[in-house]
């Protein structure tokens, strides 16, 4: 069975309990997480904070163990400026509770020699909890292509300071298939699955990256050759925040579950 997850950014503030639920009733073993409720909130989800409440973890991780889903991937491990990366040390215990085995990182800071220097604090606190870290490239941060990303890693040096694939941000940035085949397959941990159209479609790439994008094989990007240049046995899981539909009404399993059964076919195709 393919390694299929929801993404947090996909779910718009849904509770933790109801996220694993969900991905379960969609036959998907895995979902991200961040520790807080995402801002955006169309559907009016209650608020909650895995990080101050000890007891929704513990309804959460008996929730993933009934369901059989896993949290494949930890958000919210921004390197800001200004900002000791090691104030991350709480949240890192509290996914580490939670049984997380990869973070991710992006850098707000435009500071590029000092981000590199913090991806490495945090690459080792994460280590010392037994997760590896993932680096994602997306235009507009710091690290905004896949050049940036292998330099970053090449300056912390570790092996488990690895590379997460959004298919958006990879084509975007100016990144063709060709670029992701010659990668060294070992660098790369984790993948983010959407679509989207060659040029953009508003006036803000982040409104876009967040807020709106296509289901996978609905767009133009050239999802099926870099799905076929990726390295086998990787998470493919689903970031497709569609905000009209939520807007309109359109609750989560009917949006996921639409963008589930496309990235199955998707994958059916690619073998």
């Amino acid at each position: 069975m393919e390694r299929l997850g929801i993404e947090l950014l996909s779910v718009f503030a849904l509770p933790p309990v109801e996220f694993v639920n969900l991905a379960a009733d969609l036959d998907c073993r895995s979902i991200s997480t961040g520790l807080g409720a995402a801002p955006y909130n169309p559907h009016g989800y209650p608020s909650f904070s895995l990080r101050d409440d000890a007891a929704l973890r513990a309804e959460m991780i008996t929730a993933m163990d009934d369901r059989d889903v896993a949290i494949a991937l930890g958000e919210g491990c921004i390197v800001r400026p200004h900002v000791d990366v090691r104030d991350l040390a709480t949240d890192l215990d509290v996914f580490a509770e939670l049984g997380v085995t990869l973070i991710n990182t992006v850098s707000l800071d435009p500071d590029r020699a000092r981000s590199f220097d913090e991806f490495g604090v945090l690459v080792e606190m994460a280590a010392a909890r037994g997760m590896e870290t993932t680096i994602e490239a997306s235009p507009g941060l710091t690290v905004g292509d896949l050049d940036t990303a292998l330099a970053a890693i090449a300056h912390v040096g570790r092996p488990d300071f690895r590379l997460l694939i959004d298919t958006m941000h990879v084509v975007r940035s100016g990144s063709s298939v060709g670029d992701v085949a010659a990668l060294d397959p070992n660098l790369i941990a984790y993948v983010q699955l959407s679509d989207a159209t060659l040029e953009p479609r508003f006036d803000s790439y982040m409104e876009e990256a967040m807020y709106e994008r296509m289901v996978p094989g609905e767009g133009e990007l050239p999802l099926r050759e870099l799905l076929a240049a990726l390295p086998e046995g990787l998470v493919i899981s689903l970031e497709v925040p569609q905000r009209a539909l939520a807007e309109a009404g359109v609750g989560p399993e009917e949006r996921l579950g639409h963008c589930v059964a496309a990235t199955r076919a998707l994958l059916a195709e690619v073998g």
